[in-house]
């Protein structure tokens, strides 16, 4: 074979034989199983193809049991293990249902093979049945000997669940989502004496996974669901339900504090409100006594993990976009300003939002904006943008030239301090290219002189980077295409200046060359072409002019 390797090319093929039914499927799943034993998806297609199409139960279990022998830690082969077992207990409880619950079928010898011998095989999950009849009539006896048949697939599921979570979790005790996965199960199925098991699932759970936020997250989230009733996860929280998983959390506080454990937290209370306002077709953030009692109770935790020495960049924007959401102003400014002054004084993601903040103040204040306002948010930005990378501050660098692009002093200010930061880092940018959104400003706003004499300020910087080359070469290019001769002329310059820096792009020449052989002559584009193959290391790539 070919290509035996390729598991996707096999699922393919399994997927055309299965539609097409022509006779192969065995075949091929053997070879499948033969030359991938380590993945468990085989195992489990395999299975699912004997137990669904075969309706052959007995084989189902035989891979799945082989599978899991070789694959021992995979999480899905041991879910999906359960559910056949579970699914297979279910539809045999069905047809005795269909057949009208007769007495004396669930243990005389009238069965057919697969369930006799699958009854053989786990005869241990099964529980003995009392044939003695009592002397009442033959109603009471009925319903006695249904409830037992009922009672006895209750306690076989019970079984065949503990069974298999005990094998699952002696074979990958660390995997905290396999022991969920059994819980949901557990919770989603009618079984006797299932309280008892989540318990006793629960309690491993927290012995094993104590030390893990995922664990209080998911313990606390539970509380909010009711097992008893038909809601769904995402629906409105109840104020019992909520204290409940509150009571959670700050239990996990104790434990684990954490920042980690606190951003669970507050994402926790953030979701309950907004699905309660959603569920009661609220404006956000209502005043209704339920929402106002999260909010405060939220506002809180933000402190709380201030004063624990837990409070992170993301939690304190957390916090100030809170007072924002809440229209409180006034409070966002203050804790803002707090936080720049004191441990994220070079936090970027703060900043921003700090400036922003003051940028609304401005304007709600005045929205003609005076000079002092104008100043004082100018130094703001003066602050934090001479102290960090252009890299990390795109979003301040944009807002700022956004902000100012009308108050040409300030404008001119914030492009001094462009240059004398791209200066610092030899000229050059990664990731986001500040002059050219420099550029771009100054073109919409004064057009293509001013926005070509402030490209050659930045080029002029040592070793400008090649982004900024080609937004120039770029702008120059869309005017050389209405027929404009001095743009081709500077496209020209531009080429020949990136490449005393960048000769060996092999992408620059190619730009350079196809621009040539549409604007220029073929004598021109045809020396660029030798240029390239005579500066290049590796010219097999350039394209030529037949490729054109």
């Amino acid at each position: 074979m070919r290509y035996k390797g390729d598991i996707d090319l096999w699922f393919r093929y399994l997927e055309f034989c299965r539609e097409r039914r022509n006779g192969r499927m065995k075949k091929v799943l053997a070879q499948v199983i033969r030359f991938h034993p380590k993945v468990p998806g085989v195992w489990i297609y395999a299975a699912a193809w004997e137990f669904d199409h075969n309706l052959n139960a007995t084989a189902a279990r035989a891979l799945m049991q082989s599978g899991l022998r070789v694959c021992p830690t995979s999480e899905d082969l041991w879910v999906e293990y359960l559910r056949m077992e579970l699914t297979y207990l279910n539809k045999l409880k069905a047809r005795k249902v269909a057949l009208g619950e007769d007495e004396g079928t669930l243990i005389n010898d009238h069965r057919d093979a697969d369930e006799k011998q699958w009854r053989e095989e786990n005869k241990d999950l099964f529980m003995s049945l009392d044939e003695e009849r009592g002397s009442r009539d033959v109603s009471n006896g009925q319903n006695e000997e249904s409830k037992k048949k009922s009672d006895m697939f209750q306690e076989q599921g019970l079984s065949i669940l503990r069974t298999i979570y005990s094998g699952a979790v002696e074979a990958i005790p660390s995997r905290f989502s396999l022991r969920t996965q059994f819980f949901e199960i557990l919770e989603a199925i009618n079984l006797a004496g299932s309280k008892e098991m989540q318990k006793e699932i629960l309690s491993d759970m927290k012995r094993d996974f104590s030390a893990e936020p995922e664990y209080w997250d998911w313990l606390a989230r539970l509380e909010t669901i009711d097992s008893e009733s038909t809601q769904e996860r995402g629906t409105d929280i109840v104020p019992s339900q909520l204290q409940k998983a509150v009571q959670v959390y700050e239990e996990a506080l104790k434990f684990l504090p954490s920042a980690v454990m606190f951003n669970l937290y507050t994402k926790f209370l953030m979701d309950a409100i907004v699905s309660r306002e959603k569920t009661k077709n609220s404006e956000p953030f209502s005043t209704s006594e339920h929402t106002v009692g999260s909010l405060s109770h939220l506002l809180m935790v933000y402190e709380k993990a201030e004063n624990m020495g837990c409070l992170t960049e993301d939690l304190a924007c957390q916090h100030v976009s809170l007072y924002l959401q809440l229209g409180k102003l006034d409070e966002a400014r203050k804790l803002a300003e707090k936080f720049c002054n004191g441990k994220f004084s070079g936090a970027v993601h703060l900043w921003l939002l700090r400036v922003s903040v003051e940028m609304k103040y401005v304007t709600r204040k005045c929205p003609s904006r005076s000079k002092a306002d104008l100043l004082s948010i100018f130094e703001l930005l003066r602050n934090i943008l001479t102290k960090v990378a252009i890299s990390e501050a795109e979003g301040l660098w944009l807002m700022a030239l956004k902000f100012f692009s009308n108050h040409k002093h300030f404008f001119d200010k914030l492009v001094d301090i462009s240059l004398v930061s791209l200066a610092k880092d030899g000229g050059s940018e990664n990731g986001f290219c500040l002059s050219s959104a420099i550029v771009n400003f100054v073109l919409q706003k004064d057009g293509i002189q001013s926005a070509r004499e402030m490209y050659k300020r930045f080029l002029a910087l040592p070793r400008p980077g090649l982004p900024m080359y080609k937004i120039c070469i770029e702008l120059e290019l869309n005017l050389a295409a209405i027929n404009d001769k001095d743009c081709l002329v500077n496209a020209r310059k531009l080429f020949e200046s990136a490449l005393t820096t960048y000769d060996q792009d092999i992408n620059l020449w190619q730009d350079y060359y196809s621009m040539e052989i549409k604007m220029g002559t073929s004598e021109t584009a045809a020396a660029v072409h030798w240029r390239a193959r005579k500066k290049l290391k590796d010219a097999a790539a350039l394209i030529g002019p037949a490729q054109l």
